[in-house]
């Protein structure tokens, strides 16, 4: 497996990524990751790892670019100390329209690589970068055919950014996989997101986990082994379904 330093030019600079790739030969369907408010750092790079060997070329991006350098963190260092304080001033740099805009420069890259397969690609996102897989789906219809959100929160709320907003123009599958007890995505916002979903029409699964905000990651105090692998099942049969294999 290869894990190539990537740097791509953006509507506001320069956005570093990791392009992981699988070994053998291609080409292969692709997968963009959207991270979580923890930043790069090697679990997030052990998760995209773990995606190409299924058969993806993944894109890692660097969606704190913005900010400038930065970390990498240790979240249960950062989890025992005001989070909000370390992570907050780096958050603010990004946002699900930003991120949506960001994406663009990466199907740009995409579409230059001899190694992936068809136009369609999938979107996955953990915590932060939940909303954001979704609002990426619904910017680029006719690119993304499948968007999975992982403990993702604020995911239909009254803003102008929420991503329930999108669903009208949503043409992917959609998985939305939440925690139980999630301040950031309570049942009734739940509820609200797959009114819209159902709605428009949008091929969807949700679920809740009985697990903590941030389970899959393994690098996170409540790390859930169990829900994970559950999780990845999950994932993975998401993009078998909807993403064309090249031969």
């Amino acid at each position: 497996m290869a894990v190539q330093d990537v740097a791509i030019r953006t509507q506001d600079g320069t956005c570093a990524m990791q392009a992981v790739t699988p070994d053998g030969d291609g080409p292969w369907p692709a997968v963009i990751l959207y991270m979580d408010a923890g930043g790069i750092r090697p679990a997030l790079v052990d998760l995209a790892r773990q995606l190409a060997a299924g058969g993806y070329v993944v894109l890692l991006p660097d969606l704190f670019y913005r900010y400038g350098p930065y970390g990498p963190f240790v979240p249960a260092e950062v989890f025992k100390g005001d989070f909000r304080a370390i992570l907050g001033p780096l958050m603010a740099t990004t946002d699900n329209v930003k991120a949506a805009e960001d994406t663009g420069a990466l199907l740009a890259y995409l579409d230059t690589r001899d190694d992936v397969a068809g136009g369609a690609v999938g979107a996955v996102g953990f915590c932060m970068g939940g909303p954001m897989a979704l609002t990426a789906a619904g910017t680029y219809p006719d690119r993304f055919a499948a968007a999975a959100s992982f403990h993702g929160g604020n995911l239909a709320t009254d803003e102008p950014t929420s991503p329930h907003r999108a669903a009208p123009r949503l043409r992917a599958e959609v998985y939305i996989a939440a925690a139980e007890n999630d301040r950031s995505y309570p049942p009734e916002m739940a509820a609200r997101l797959e009114a819209a979903l159902s709605q428009a029409g949008v091929r969807y699964g949700a679920e809740t986990y009985p697990a903590a905000h941030g389970w899959m990651m393994p690098d996170f105090p409540v790390h859930d082994p169990v829900a994970a692998a559950r999780g990845w099942d999950a994932m993975l049969g998401l993009f078998s379904r909807t993403l064309r294999r090249g031969g």
